[in-house]
């Protein structure tokens, strides 16, 4: 639906979630924002369009905010039904953004070697079946400008969530449309119950992206798998991503406290359990992106140490000088 003159948010199936894919429309051309998997193009972009009577040949550019499958994974299907479209992405994501085994070994599987964790099977197999990636068109660094004929669209670079993550900027229409750049404090199955954990990774970065975000002043902030959020809804959520980055430093520093020996990442999660939230047990584990984002940080800052143990990395809180 057109949410506000010349933005279209159209909401794609995504297992229990939804992709929101968002068009923004001038009269000299458009702007697709994500390209969610194959299927989100060819069952639902595609239909939209024609629906509502937008020239499938006016979508001039597709941005990428990030790397991950259900943001990429209608690359080549859109590439496809528009040869003209330009892919645009960040040049810290686009080797994930173009080879889907990268993806895995290198996104999905970061964990795999140092922390026991990784993907099941199944998942890996239903990543690589809605996938559809090709090369990109442009990288970009965030500053550029598109222009649609009726306003300019700003590009930003707003990490956290990944190194090369981007968001949009409308400042005719106030809005910023943001993609994962901020997670809350869980991300929500379509009917709004908690799917699993705010999977940022990087502290620092993610900290400064919320930041910019409250320095534009949105008036509406339009995400990927959350409902849109507008007037005061829009701070309440960002301090609510804020917010979670610090329960999750009380929580490792009450569990390394406790256990009074060194912890794996995996037992550190499942020991907190429900402090870290509402999630089942297989949801839970995928906590270890953030909770290892602050544990990273807080070795940083010299309040715990990691070390190898049997090649499997473990946490110990520092004594107190």
């Amino acid at each position: 639906m057109e949410i506000r003159p010349g933005i279209h948010r159209i909401p794609a199936p995504l297992g229990e979630r939804f992709v929101a894919l968002y068009l923004l429309v001038g009269p000299d051309g458009a702007l697709l924002v994500d390209t969610g998997i194959r299927e989100s193009i060819t069952e639902t972009l595609l239909p939209y369009l024609d629906e509502h009577g937008i020239d499938r040949a006016s979508v001039r550019w597709a941005l990428n905010t990030h790397c991950d499958f259900d943001h990429t994974g209608g690359n080549g299907a859109l590439k496809r039904a528009v040869p003209t479209v330009e892919l645009l992405v960040h040049e810290l994501d686009r080797e994930l953004t173009e080879d889907v085994q990268r993806l895995i070994d290198v996104r999905y599987g970061e964990f795999r070697e140092p922390d026991g964790f990784d993907d099941p099977p199944e998942t890996t197999a239903y990543l690589r079946s809605v996938s559809d990636l090709v090369p990109v068109d442009r990288v970009v660094q965030g500053g550029e400008e598109l222009d649609l004929g009726d306003r300019r669209i700003r590009i930003l670079h707003v990490p956290g969530h990944s190194p090369g993550h981007l968001a949009v900027h409308d400042p005719v229409n106030r809005t910023v449309l943001i993609g994962d750049a901020t997670l809350g404090a869980t991300v929500p199955t379509a009917d709004g119950r908690p799917a699993f954990p705010p999977t940022y990774r990087d502290v620092d970065p993610y900290l400064a992206t919320i930041e910019l975000f409250r320095s534009l002043d949105p008036e509406l902030l339009l995400t990927a798998h959350y409902p849109v959020y507008e007037g005061a809804t829009v701070g309440e959520f960002l301090d609510e991503s804020e917010a979670y980055t610090r329960a999750i430093d009380r929580v490792i520093a009450e569990q390394l406290a406790a256990a009074g020996r060194p912890l794996t990442t995996l037992e550190l999660i499942r020991s907190a359990g429900s402090d870290l939230g509402p999630w089942a047990p297989g949801a839970l584990d995928y906590a270890i992106f953030p909770v290892t984002g602050n544990l990273e940080r807080m070795e940083r800052a010299g309040g715990i140490r990691s070390q190898l143990i049997d090649g499997v990395r473990h946490w110990t809180a520092e004594a107190s000088r």
